[in-house]
């Protein structure tokens, strides 16, 4: 269902069954995706690496998958393919088994760029599959949807930290045995996807696009602020995700292990905010969320470079509860902002996420050679404050109620 209203059989029914497959499946995407910058520090000394390498292998899987996703979003919105999300699932697969054999740094970029077109496959369908399903509960499908996206991330460093860290980079490819799992469930998602574009088709009559008052210039202005907003979020937390197991050895001298750990509260805890802001934002308005979510995480960021390891652990957990709850609302809205166009939104949002993650990272890596970590951690705490723009954005909900 690539428009907002359809068939009312369609609309008014949740179909929460695909959601939790579909969110299922985002896990263990996320979770695969998650093994290898968890194993950072393993892959540091096995091919003393530098942090700019460091940052270089994240930039580009984050890169082949921010350019190729919205390629595929506006493809999928025209054509759409529910086998194609195996496919995906099938890259991250080969691309980890490679990483596991892996025996130069040149490898391993060859080896993150399947599991980037992996991404750039999964995101866009399944985000679709997310919005087919919600029926008209947009924000609490994403939620749902990126609540497993985030548990993925979550437990793929804790796995990867009593897995691979104390057996070596060979044991990567025992999480192959995952993706299989993540094949068969996406097998059954691409079966109620094809059924429910049949049952789509036979309704087309039924179908219009819910459209806004708003003009083509106000639309792109908008979509730069999200865009602008995505990159605050995401260039921060690529500070957390490439780095943070590395402040914490340093600043405080525990072991790997331990840091991982620290590493799985605080994506714990953007699991558990991902719930939060989509139902919120259906309820009370996802521009007031994304204000919140950006701009009220600033004080916490400002304080964590500063503080003991304790304190830097509880503001870390808050820090990721805030901050998580903006994506899935940014994502609704730009589907609002754009209607019909779930695929390229999609696409975009998430391509550009990644984008600015690799780009965050590679930078922070170069940073941190020429620094320090900690002054990293310093300098990145300044980026939420960019989240006061949200107030030029449009109150859509308004618009509506105006119609």
């Amino acid at each position: 269902m690539d428009t907002i209203k359809a068939n009312p059989d369609i609309v008014k029914k949740t179909t929460y069954s695909i959601l939790f497959i579909i969110s299922f499946s985002h896990l263990i995407n996320d979770l695969l995706q998650a093994v290898v910058p968890s194993i950072y520090p393993l892959l540091k000394d096995n091919f003393s690496l530098s942090f700019t390498q460091i940052g270089i292998i994240t930039l580009t899987y984050q890169m082949v998958a921010s350019i190729l996703q919205p390629f595929v979003g506006m493809y999928t919105d025209k054509n759409s393919k529910p086998y194609s999300l195996i496919v995906g699932m099938c890259f991250t697969m080969v691309g980890l088994f490679f990483v596991s054999i892996a025996s130069s740094f040149i490898n391993l970029l060859l080896s993150v760029s399947l599991i980037g077109i992996g991404s750039s496959i999964f995101h866009p369908e399944s985000s679709r599959v997310a919005h087919l399903a919600s029926g008209g509960k947009r924000g609490l499908a994403q939620s749902i949807f990126q609540l497993g996206g985030n548990a993925g991330s979550a437990i793929g460093p804790l796995l990867a930290a009593f897995i691979v860290i104390p057996h070596g980079q060979s044991y990567i490819a025992w999480f192959c045995i995952i993706a299989l799992v993540g094949v068969f469930a996406l097998y059954k998602i691409a079966i109620w996807y094809t059924a429910h574009l049949s049952e789509r088709n036979a309704n087309k009559a039924s179908h219009q696009i819910e459209t806004h008052h708003l003009s083509k210039n106000r639309v792109i202005a908008s979509l730069v602020i999200l865009l602008v907003l995505i990159f605050s979020k995401y260039f921060y937390m690529s500070s957390i995700t490439s780095y943070y197991t590395f402040f914490l050895i340093d600043k405080f001298h525990i072991t790997i292990q331990q840091s991982q750990v620290y590493l799985f509260l605080f994506s714990g805890a953007v699991a558990a905010g991902t719930l939060i802001g989509g139902p919120i934002g259906d309820r009370y308005g996802r521009k007031y969320v994304i204000w919140v979510s950006i701009l009220g995480v600033a004080p916490f960021t400002l304080m964590l470079p500063y503080v003991s390891l304790f304190w830097v652990g509880t503001l870390s957990v808050i820090i990721g509860l805030i901050l998580s709850s903006a994506f899935s609302a940014i994502l609704v809205y730009a589907t609002e902002l754009m209607p019909g166009k779930v695929g390229l939104v999609a696409g975009l949002f998430f391509g550009f996420a990644f984008g600015m993650g690799g780009l965050g990272s590679a930078i922070l890596g170069k940073i941190a050679d020429a620094t320090s970590i900690e002054y990293v951690f310093k300098i990145c705490a300044f980026l939420p404050l960019i989240g006061v723009i949200t107030g030029f954005l449009p109150n859509l909900e308004k618009k509506k109620t105006q119609k």
